[in-house]
């Protein structure tokens, strides 16, 4: 994995506060949830940083060491998403 920048960020104590609680309802730290928003105002702006190809520390292009993409989110339990156990049944089908 790369290096990961220092970064000495001085924040007013009540975003701080809003911040914290943010990352503990979201069972993060501080550090991550800050990096979390940094990569959704990125995202929404149109400026995500760009992804490198796989290298040998790298379990492939966009995956990060628990194999997830890097601060995205895709389908979990409270999401719906292409699944063997979800084909042929739901709103609207027939059986």
């Amino acid at each position: 994995m790369a290096e990961r920048k220092k970064l000495l960020l001085r924040l007013d104590p009540k975003v701080y506060e809003a911040v914290a609680k943010w990352a503990a309802d979201d069972l993060r730290s501080v550090n991550a949830q800050i990096e979390y928003a940094l990569r959704l105002a990125l995202r929404s702006a149109g400026r995500e940083p760009r992804q490198r190809g796989p290298g040998p520390s790298q379990q492939g292009a966009g995956s990060g060491p628990d194999g997830a993409a890097h601060g995205r989110e895709g389908p979990g339990p409270d999401r719906e998403g292409p699944g063997p156990d979800r084909e042929g049944s739901g709103p609207g089908r027939e059986e």
